[in-house]
C-alpha cells in the first residue's frame, strides 16, 4: 500500500518499539508529525530543542534503546547540538531527526539552510539524509541499529521537506536483532589466570547497558571472588550500593579514601567503561596498572593508558558469562581483606558529614543534612537526574542507588540536563520516584521543560540549590584569583512561586530545620513539585581529604568555564 515517506518513518519507529518521541515542531517535517497523529507513539511536545534532545538522551540511558528527538532545521538543530555532544561523549544511544530544506533549494542559502554533515559529522556516529522516499524505512532502521551497536552514541537523520511527502510503495524494513558480543572462552581463561596472579584486583563499572540488573550479578560475583567494585563518575547506578564489594565512585567530587583503593590495585578490570579523563583524575591514576577492558567497541576508544587484554562484550553478556564459569574460583580461598578494606572506606565516607560549629554555621540550608534526609526518604529506590555544578556533589555522596537505570547525569559536564531528564524519567518510569537536583544556574537553562511535565502528566520532584552565583566557577576564582569575582553573579526569581504559576507544588526553604517537613510535603504532593533551597554563596563542597572537587584547573564537570 502506498504511503508517504514521512508516514513510513513513523511506521518504522513503531516496528522498533519506540514508545515516545520528544519533539519541537517545525514546518520542515510536517509529514512526520502528521504520521504521528494516528500513531500509538506518544509525541512529547517540548519547549526547546535542547530540552527535547536531553529527554531523548535520558530515555536512551534508562531503557537501553535509542531515545528519539525531532527538531527543525537551522536554529532548531543548533539548539539540539548539546544533546548530541552529550550522547557522543557519554556513549548513549540517541537518534536525532532534523527537518531540512527541500532538495531543490540546497546550496542557495535557503531559509534556515545549513550543512547537516558539517555540523554533526565530528560528533555523531553517523549522519544520514533521506533523499529517496523508497529508502526512508531502511535508513531509519539503520540509524536505530547504529545508535545502539558497539559503543552506543548519537545518529543524526536529515529529513528533506519535499522528500517526506513523496509516495512510496516500500514497506517497513525488517527489524534486525541487536548483536550482543560475548566474551570468548579463551579470553575468559586469560582473565582467570590474571585474577589468580593478582593480589589486589579491582573492578570498575560504568557506561550504559546496566538497565536490566546485570550489575547486581556482577556485584555478587565480585563478593564471592573478594574483588572491590568501583564505579565511574555518574555511572554508579550500574551496581547496587550494598554488600561487601561496593567500594564507591570515582571522578569529580570523589573521596581520597575511595580513590586510594583504586590507585592501590595491581589489576584493573573495566566493565562498560575505560580509563577515561574524569575517572583517572586527569589521566594521572592507575595509568600503568595491569588492565583488562570489557567493552563492545573493538576500538575501545574511551580507554587511555595501559591495556593488557580486551574482552569484546557488553556488561550484560559479561555478567552472564561470569555466572556460567568458575572465574571466581581462581581467587581460591584467598583472604578477602583487600575487598573489605576498600568497601569500609566507602562506608566511612558516606557516613561522614563535615562538622560545623555554631559560630561557623552558614546561612541557609545545610546540604549535608538535607540530602541525608532525602536518602532516608528515597531508600535507594528513586531515579535521580543531574545537570552540572557543585550542588550535585552532596546527593552524589549521600544518596544511595539500589535499582539499575536510576541515574541520568551529563558525564560531559553539560548544564541544563536535570529538569528535562527528570521529565523523561518520570514518563519512562511512572511507578518510580524521580528527583532532579540542580543548582540555580543549571535549573534556568532548561527549567521551561516543567511545562512539558505538566502537559504530559509527569511528576518529578525538582530540588534547586540557590546560592546566587555560578558556584563552581566562584570556587576556582577564589583559588586562582582571590578577591576578584568576575562574571559569576546571578539574580534569581522566586523558583517556588514560578512553580506555583504552573499549578504545581513549590516551597522555598531558608533554614535547615525547615527542610524535613518541606521535603515530606513535596513528596506527598500530586504532580510536579519543587523545593527552592537557599544556600550561602560562600558554602562550597569541602575541598578536603573527604571530598576534593575535581582537578585544580577544572570544575566539578571538567569544564573550563
Amino acid at each position: 500500500m502506498s504511503q508517504s515517506a514521512g508516514h513510513l518513518i513513523v511506521r518504522t519507529l513503531e516496528a522498533h518499539g519506540v514508545e515516545r518521541v520528544y519533539a519541537v515542531p517545525g514546518e520542515s517535517y510536517l509529514d512526520v508529525l502528521d504520521g504521528l497523529y494516528d500513531s500509538e507513539i506518544d509525541t512529547i511536545v517540548c519547549r526547546q530543542e535542547g530540552g527535547a534532545g536531553f529527554m531523548a538522551l535520558a530515555e536512551g540511558r534508562l531503557t537501553g534503546r535509542p531515545g528519539i528527538a525531532m527538531v527543525t532545521r537551522g536554529p532548531g538543530a543548533a539548539n539540539a547540538m548539546i544533546a548530541v555532544h552529550t550522547a557522543w561523549q557519554d556513549a548513549t544511544a540517541l537518534v536525532l531527526f532534523v527537518g531540512l530544506v527541500p532538495v531543490a533549494d540546497r546550496e542557495r542559502e535557503a531559509f534556515q539552510e545549513f550543512s547537516l554533515n558539517g555540523w554533526f559529522g565530528s560528533t555523531a556516529k553517523r549522519v544520514l539524509t533521506i533523499d529517496d522516499a523508497d529508502r526512508a524505512g531502511e535508513l531509519v532502521g539503520e540509524a536505530m541499529r547504529i545508535a545502539a551497536s558497539g559503543r552506543p552514541g548519537p545518529v543524526v537523520v536529515g529529513l528533506p521537506e519535499d522528500v517526506l511527502v513523496r509516495a512510496t510503495d516500500a514497506d517497513v524494513a525488517p527489524v534486525l536483532g541487536q548483536a550482543k558480543p560475548a566474551p570468548d572462552i579463551g579470553g575468559f581463561e586469560e582473565l582467570t589466570s590474571r585474577l589468580a596472579d593478582a593480589a589486589r584486583p579491582a573492578i570498575v563499572v560504568g557506561g550504559d547497558g546496566w538497565e536490566r540488573g546485570s550489575g547486581a550479578a556482577l556485584l555478587d560475583f565480585a563478593e564471592r571472588a573478594g574483588i572491590p567494585v568501583f564505579a565511574d563518575w555518574r555511572a554508579y547506578d550500574a551496581v547496587p550500593h550494598r554488600g561487601a564489594a561496593w567500594a564507591g565512585w570515582l571522578g569529580y567530587g570523589r573521596a581520597d579514601a575511595v580513590v586510594a583503593g583504586y590507585a592501590d590495585a595491581d589489576l584493573l578490570i573495566f566493565v562498560g567503561c575505560g580509563r577515561s579523563d574524569v575517572l583517572s583524575d586527569g589521566f594521572t591514576r592507575g595509568m600503568d596498572t595491569e588492565t583488562v577492558v570489557v567493552l563492545p567497541d573493538p576500538d575501545a576508544r574511551v580507554h587511555a593508558g595501559r591495556l593488557d587484554q580486551h574482552l569484546i562484550a557488553t556488561p550484560a553478556t559479561f555478567a552472564e558469562a561470569l555466572d556460567r564459569t568458575d572465574v571466581a574460583d581462581a581467587r581460591g580461598s584467598r583472604d578477602d581483606g583487600w575487598m573489605r578494606a576498600c568497601a569500609e572506606r566507602q562506608r566511612n565516607v558516606a557516613a561522614h558529614r563535615p562538622d560545623r560549629s555554631p559560630d561557623s554555621e552558614p546561612l541557609g540550608v545545610d546540604l549535608g543534612v538535607a540530602f541525608g534526609l532525602l536518602d532516608d526518604r528515597l531508600a535507594g529506590e528513586a531515579t535521580l537526574t543531574y545537570g552540572a555544578g557543585n550542588a550535585t556533589i552532596w546527593p552524589h555522596r549521600f544518596v544511595r542507588h539500589l535499582r539499575p537505570a536510576s541515574l541520568v547525569g551529563a558525564r560531559n559536564g553539560a548544564m541544563g540536563l536535570a529538569v528535562p531528564a527528570a521529565v523523561a524519567a518520570a514518563l519512562v518510569q511512572p511507578h518510580r520516584r524521580v528527583v532532579a537536583v540542580c543548582g540555580d544556574g543549571d535549573f534556568l537553562m532548561n527549567g521551561q521543560e516543567l511545562a512539558t511535565a505538566f502537559a504530559h502528566a509527569a511528576s518529578p520532584l525538582v530540588i534547586v540549590v540557590d546560592n546566587g552565583v555560578y558556584g563552581t566557577i566562584v570556587q576556582h576564582q577564589q583559588r586562582h584569583y582571590p578577591g576578584r569575582p568576575s562574571g559569576t553573579g546571578m539574580t534569581n526569581p522566586d523558583f517556588a512561586a514560578w512553580m506555583h504559576s504552573f499549578g504545581g507544588f513549590g516551597e522555598r526553604v531558608d533554614r535547615t530545620e525547615d527542610f524535613e517537613a518541606a521535603l515530606d510535603r513535596a513528596l506527598a504532593a500530586e504532580g510536579p513539585a519543587l523545593l527552592h533551597l537557599m544556600v550561602d554563596a560562600s558554602v562550597m563542597p569541602p575541598a578536603s581529604d573527604e571530598i576534593p572537587v575535581g582537578r585544580p584547573d577544572h570544575d566539578e564537570n571538567g569544564e573550563d568555564r
